[in-house]
């Protein structure tokens, strides 16, 4: 199984193109999409090329293969707009190994606020814009950074679970961070 992360879209449209390419490369089967998809909140400027209608509708294109979760800046209007479930806060995967991925966008539940996760679990989240693939004890934290707007002077990134590994990868192919689930 090849997952692909991306987090923190906030309707940037060339931003959104640029993630769909690399989705296609990866040959991934499910696009995992954690929150902040269509609005770009308050706290942030509009993108450059911000255009939510046409990022919903290339997301569309692949509502099959998406896994989604509500970000603080998603709302039901954007909902409306998206042929694929995106208000749930989490979500959950289930690997072949048996460990568990928690999925949500990180306003809620993040590294330093977790739900109840087993050992060797993985907490998935976005939101803090900046990317992260570690072991903490016995679990696991990790967030592809951002689409659109890196913080912390990281490039803009997504990542990939491939052979039991979580990795976050900037556009044009450099890994940023990795860490193995075994």
């Amino acid at each position: 199984m090849k997952l692909f992360f991306a987090s923190d879209l906030h309707g940037c449209l060339p931003a959104t193109d640029k993630m769909l390419a690399e989705f296609e490369r990866s040959g991934a089967q499910t696009l995992v999409l954690l929150g902040d998809v269509l609005n770009h909140g308050p706290r942030n400027p509009v993108p450059e090329g911000y255009n939510p209608p046409q990022v919903a509708q290339r997301l569309n294109q692949y509502a099959d293969r998406i896994i989604a979760v509500r970000g603080n800046c998603d709302s039901e209007v954007d909902q409306m707009l998206l042929s694929f479930p995106m208000m749930m806060d989490y979500a959950w995967v289930l690997l072949e190994s048996g460990q568990r991925l928690f999925l949500t966008h990180g306003h809620l539940y993040n590294a330093a606020k977790r739900p109840a996760l087993r050992s060797g679990d993985a907490i998935v989240h976005g939101h803090s814009h900046v990317p992260v693939a570690m072991r903490d004890g016995e679990q696991f934290i990790f967030n592809p950074g951002s689409v659109t707007f890196p913080r912390e002077g990281y490039v803009a990134s997504f990542g990939v679970l491939e052979n039991d590994t979580l990795s976050v990868v900037a556009f044009g192919g450099e890994t940023i961070a990795s860490v193995s689930l075994r």
